[in-house]
């Protein structure tokens, strides 16, 4: 496993404001990233150079996932995210959801840890 981190999220309440507060800070223009018919979660993508190096996130706004408390979740990249999702369960812990497409930015699949943390796997397959 080269570099685990691949992706990060940071969870909001309101992505109005908290995209006025990232790009304030940061001096840099997000962009949606999610299928604007999903309305199941939105997200906001910070400016990333896959030529670079470190990883890229973005803001979300997602049903169950409160802002505060710790809402920052980290992705490992993976090959195909479907495999390691697989894993999950046998290992203890708990599949949130599949693998799904977040469209040109490849799939993610979302599982809790045998300790209650919640973490993603990211492929481009």
């Amino acid at each position: 496993m080269n570099n685990p981190v691949g992706w990060f999220e940071i969870y909001v309440s309101d992505m109005s404001r908290a995209s006025q507060f990232y790009e304030s800070v940061f001096a840099v223009e997000l962009c949606p990233m999610m299928d604007p018919d999903d309305k199941s979660m939105e997200m906001k993508g910070f400016p990333s150079s896959m030529e670079s190096y470190g990883a890229s996130g973005a803001l979300v706004k997602m049903e169950g996932m409160p802002s505060g408390q710790n809402s920052v979740l980290v992705y490992f990249a993976c090959e195909d995210c479907a495999t390691e999702a697989a894993r999950v369960e046998a290992a203890g812990g708990t599949l949130q959801r599949d693998k799904f497409s977040i469209g040109e930015h490849g799939f993610i699949a979302l599982a809790t840890d045998t300790e209650g943390n919640m973490f993603g796997l990211h492929s481009m397959a």
